[in-house]
């Protein structure tokens, strides 16, 4: 039988339609990513008033759908392993946008709590599935910037939930919100049934003789020679199909890699917990500043995210990954602990959140990016999903602590200090991870550095 190389064929594809629609879908999931975790906090002083109580009692509502993520993150992500990235992700987002548009109509903050929960369990691997399918669809020399321009969705959604807090709350309720957040997950599902196919690579490692894969080939290059006879393999990879096993982002001499990418995703994560659920309270009960203000200037600032995304998916195609995100982080917990100090209303202090959400949402993109460069096809979006798990689990404290500085009445400047701590230690990580690559390259080659 002749070997087919999907590798080598999908790298020397030119990007077309079928690439298009599939990066449009994953900005899309990528937008409801970061739209989700950062709308509550912006309109939880919203909520909590109409539901007679104070902001401190929106605690379970973070604590709970940091949990369904964390939960969704270690369950779901391995079944993309296992079903397909396309598969599992129409399911996430049918499941999930039900629930969000539900959630609209809850009578009580336990039953918002309890859905938002049960709502994170299904789009938490949402972003690590599209991330993996992304990076399996689109050719080497373009693939870090695609997924830059995908996860740019990311940012855009940070924004646009700023749009709720500004514009569509007082007219609105806060219920819009999650009018927007149920409704574009769903537009996503029509959209991958249609027209998006399956990773190749990944049915390839599954099932080499898989004879559908012939037929997307053709979607994907109409020219494309075919005998009918077709192995198709990724590089010199084996002919036999090779299912993804969880031990896998472990074995072959990743363990000590996969340890220190968990721990600078949960720090960094966490860190971004905290700051989605907490940020505009810490900024009214701490500064006295109001949410509707601080939200328009969060929207202009989140913008400084789709930079950040961008110009670190260029860069990482030119410089070692791991040391570009050590930098990354340092100067994040600059900008972050001088948020504090910065007057609010100050020519410097939105060139500053600018800065901030710059190399925030850069720095998490880049962790990312990273993850889909250093593992294979058969295990990334459970390397992507598991990862993103254990910041889940830095999540589910972070909203904890954040409440915990507005009830011993922090001063803005000790709470965003002591944020600060976490991406320095993202940092340092990210310094180590570079020096275990630079070992594993002495010993054998590698095909990424970091």
């Amino acid at each position: 039988m002749t070997r087919f190389d999907i590798e080598a064929f999908i790298d020397r594809t030119r990007i077309g339609s079928t690439q298009g629609v599939a990066l449009l879908v994953c900005i899309l999931i990528c937008f409801i990513d970061g739209f989700d975790i950062f709308m509550i906090g912006k309109i939880a002083p919203a909520i909590a008033q109409d539901f007679g109580t104070t902001a401190k009692a929106m605690t379970p509502v973070f604590v709970y759908q940091q949990i369904g993520l964390a939960v969704g993150a270690f369950t779901m992500s391995p079944l993309a392993d296992r079903f397909g990235r396309r598969f599992m992700l129409i399911f996430s987002c049918l499941v999930f946008g039900t629930i969000t548009l539900v959630s609209a109509h809850a009578a009580s903050l336990q039953q918002l709590a309890i859905m938002r929960g049960v709502a994170g369990v299904f789009m938490a691997a949402g972003l690590p599935m599209a991330m993996a399918l992304i990076s399996e669809l689109t050719p080497i020399r373009r693939r870090s910037m695609l997924v830059a321009v995908a996860l740019a969705g990311f940012s855009t959604g940070s924004a646009a939930s700023g749009i709720v807090a500004a514009w569509l709350l007082d007219a609105y309720g806060w219920q819009s919100g999650f009018w927007i957040g149920g409704g574009v997950p769903l537009l996503c599902v029509p959209l991958l049934v249609l027209f998006v196919p399956e990773s190749l690579k990944f049915r390839a490692e599954r099932n080499p003789s898989d004879v559908g894969i012939a037929r997307t080939v053709r979607r994907l290059d109409p020219a494309a020679t075919l005998n009918g006879d077709e192995l198709f393999v990724l590089g010199t990879g084996d002919t036999k199909g090779r299912k993804a096993k969880l031990t896998d982002i472990f074995s072959e001499g990743r363990l000590a890699m996969t340890t220190l990418i968990w721990a600078a995703c949960t720090l960094s994560m966490t860190n971004t917990a905290l700051l989605s659920a907490w940020l505009p309270s810490f900024f009214q009960e701490m500064a006295g500043i109001p949410i509707q203000q601080f939200a328009v200037t969060a929207m202009i600032g989140y913008l400084g995210g789709v930079g950040g995304t961008l110009v670190i998916g260029w860069m990482m195609d030119r410089m070692r990954p791991a040391l570009l995100l050590s930098g990354f982080y340092v100067v994040l917990a600059a900008c972050l602990n001088m948020l504090a100090w910065v007057p609010f209303h100050s020519a410097g202090f939105l060139p500053l959140v600018i800065a901030w959400s710059f190399f925030q949402t850069g720095g998490q993109a880049g962790l990312n990016t990273l993850i889909t460069q250093v593992y294979p096809p058969r295990m990334r979006s459970t390397a992507l999903g598991w990862a993103g798990g254990a910041g889940r689990i830095g999540g589910v404290v972070a909203p904890i602590a954040g409440g915990f500085a507005l009830a011993q009445h922090f001063s803005l400047q000790l709470t965003l200090a002591l944020a600060a701590a976490l991406p320095l230690g993202v940092a340092l990580l990210m310094f180590l991870l570079a020096a275990v690559r630079a070992d594993r390259r002495d010993g054998t080659a590698q095909p990424v550095t970091a």
